[in-house]
């Protein structure tokens, strides 16, 4: 049976990071930066590969134009952690909070409350 990642990564990946179809984690400009990223991925025992982004599967560039970063879906939240901790990522953005919702809300239905209220007075 083929091992699902090359023989020099046998001991560094893994396994239960290298199972699943492969997923996109980040984008990066050019080959070189993708390799970074591998190597960052695989010190923490992530398996990944580098495929041109769609439109740039032109010969000519070789090394130049973006690239994905894909990784087997069982790795990506460990991936994605790496990269966050490597400030590659950004933060995940965090929601409105409830309690401004609610305050928001509040303060808009007492402003319709009054237009109303004064509209109802005048005529």
């Amino acid at each position: 049976m083929a091992e699902p990642f090359p023989p020099q990564w046998t001991g560094r990946v893994k396994r239960d990071y290298a199972q699943g179809e492969l997923v996109r984690v980040l984008g990066v400009r050019n080959q070189i930066e993708g390799e970074f990223i591998q190597g960052l991925l695989l010190e923490e025992g992530v398996p990944s590969m580098l495929r041109r982004s769609m439109g740039f599967d032109v010969p000519d560039f070789l090394a130049s134009g973006p690239r994905d970063v894909m990784v087997p879906a069982s790795g990506v939240d460990a991936a994605r952690d790496v990269l966050l901790q490597a400030e590659l990522l950004p933060p995940p953005a965090a929601g409105p909070s409830p309690t401004r919702t609610l305050a928001t809300m509040l303060a808009v239905l007492a402003l319709v409350a009054a237009v109303i209220w004064a509209l109802d007075t005048i005529f």
